[in-house]
């Protein structure tokens, strides 16, 4: 690391720390130019380990981080914030949500974005579909994905992008559009819907999905060999799976429910057995080579099994360029989890596993073998999540629950604990999403990339209660979980969107200013 004192500027690389207009190198003259903003006194967590957490003044001008330097003189900006040693995190790239699941798209994506912002997410990632819950939509994307766009217009108060799953063989052939038309380049597959329903045992799956086709193998088969035929083509493609097998699934839902021994999560972990996910995941990473499709996502995996199985098929496939994800949910619960008293508030897809699994998961992604941690965030109200009439009943219980705003500080607080290093905590939530996911003007604080930061305190200790969040949802499987580590301020594209003034009380100062990211989004 080189400081050049003389100018007051400071690499962390090769590159000169300052930009003029335009993302252009700078003349010296440019490096006193006007500035929109000056964050300063900001210890920067950059997403690298060999890059220590340096105190640095930011400087910020059309939404892009144009200087990193030791003093930069606030006089020279329109505004300034002391951000007072806090750590700066790059805005978190939440790489797996569910807006509009459980409720109109609009409304949810307000409340949820809040939540994001909430939690320094400033780039929400989430999936969409036809079918029932989301829209309720069947047919073509050319009708679909238009009205999707239309309803997330301005209702984001940070940026956003979708991944989208084809449900119908003849969205297969829409992918291509998808991709040219929307800048949509992240496709994925639930390879339990087929057969088995998204809370529970199903028989009416085709009515689920609101389509006559047969959602199976073969039609994955056909997905990847598009997308393979696509980045063929030079689109820059993936594929996500969410790696489960209906045949497993029913039989030991079926088993569980007939034997009786087993409650609660307990209950549904071994109705979704993990050998069910180990199983999934060999046949995605077959079928994957088969057709020649390189870049593929094991989505949530969830334990022991799940996880040996992806990291054995990237021995076998060598040439396949996986990643691997795990949500903040599975690594901080258990099926012995108080969920604040009501553990069916847990419930999700794939189930929350025993003790050896999660610490399974921590000690593989202490060694680098997880490649981002998200929330899977799907806000599901109390009054909607469990039956009223069956308060017990995890199998009548809907699948799914929110946490966008509680995964950095969790990750960070527990990683802390465990010796995971605040450069990793970015890489895990910010800079691998974003370069695998094409957007690439975020993930990093760095010389022209977006300027979103978080400004998060590494010694406040807070107790999450749902009741704290601007979510909808009015609850939170972690209730009660001490945490250190608060997000503060956060910024996107230079715009303050978040401010903490103490528990349960915030603010967002921007309004709705999230933009629909284009991919490649530079």
């Amino acid at each position: 690391m080189a400081v050049f004192r003389r100018a007051r500027l400071v690499s962390l690389g090769p590159e000169v720390r300052a930009l003029g207009g335009g993302g252009r190198s700078p003349c010296s003259q440019r490096t006193f130019s006007t500035l929109d903003l000056v964050v300063r006194n900001v210890r920067v967590v950059r997403p690298y380990e060999n890059m220590p957490v340096q105190k640095l003044d930011l400087g910020i001008r059309g939404g892009r981080f144009v200087e990193m330097a030791e003093s930069i003189d606030p006089s020279r900006a329109a505004e300034s914030h002391d951000a007072k040693g806090m750590l700066g995190f790059p805005g978190v790239c939440d790489a797996h949500m569910h807006v509009g699941i459980y409720q109109k798209l609009e409304p949810d994506a307000v409340q949820e974005s809040k939540a994001a912002a909430m939690g320094g997410v400033t780039s929400m990632l989430s999936y969409i579909r036809t079918g029932q819950y989301y829209l309720d939509m069947g047919g073509p994307w050319a009708n679909f994905l238009p009205e999707v766009m239309r309803r997330s217009e301005g209702s984001f108060w940070v940026d956003y992008c979708y991944h989208v799953a084809p449900i119908e063989h003849a969205q297969i052939k829409e992918m291509r559009s998808a991709y040219e038309d929307f800048a949509l380049t992240s496709f994925k597959i639930f390879m339990f819907y087929g057969g088995y329903g998204l809370h529970g045992a199903s028989d009416s799956q085709q009515q689920f999905l609101m389509t006559e086709d047969k959602y199976d193998i073969a039609h994955f088969e056909f997905i990847m060999r598009e997308l393979s035929s696509m980045a063929r083509d030079g689109m820059d493609v993936s594929l996500s799976l969410h790696c489960e097998i209906a045949d497993i699934l029913r039989a030991y839902t079926k088993k569980v429910m007939d034997e009786g021994k087993l409650s609660g999560l307990h209950a549904y972990s071994a109705a979704r057995p993990q050998h069910s996910e180990g199983l999934a995941v060999f046949i995605a990473s077959y079928l994957a080579n088969e057709t020649d499709l390189k870049n593929i996502n094991l989505l949530h995996l969830t334990s022991k099994k799940a996880l040996e199985a992806a990291m054995q098929m990237a021995k076998v496939f060598p040439h396949l360029n996986f990643r691997r994800e795990v949500t903040i949910g599975h690594l901080l619960l258990d099926v012995d989890s108080c969920c604040g008293g009501q553990p069916l508030h847990a419930k999700v897809n794939p189930p929350i596993r025993p003790r050896e699994d999660v610490e399974y998961l921590w000690e593989k992604l202490l060694e680098g073998e997880v490649d981002w941690v998200c929330s899977d965030h799907a806000c599901c109200s109390g009054e909607q999540k469990v039956h009223q009439a069956r308060q017990n009943d995890v199998f009548s219980a809907k699948s799914g629950f929110g946490g966008t705003e509680w995964l950095l500080p969790g990750l960070f607080s527990e990683g802390s604990r465990r010796g995971l290093s605040a450069q990793r905590v970015a890489a895990l939530t910010s800079r691998n999403v974003a370069e695998r996911y094409g957007l690439h003007a975020k993930g990093d604080i760095d010389l022209g990339k977006d300027a979103d930061l978080v400004l998060l305190d590494p010694n406040e200790s807070f107790t999450i209660r749902g009741a704290d969040s601007p979510s909808s949802q009015g609850f939170s499987p972690l209730e009660g979980l001490d945490v250190t580590g608060r997000v503060k301020r956060t910024f996107l594209r230079g715009s303050t969107v978040y401010v903490d003034h103490g528990p349960g009380k915030y603010d967002f100062p921007a309004g709705p200013v999230g933009k629909f990211l284009k991919r490649p989004y530079k």
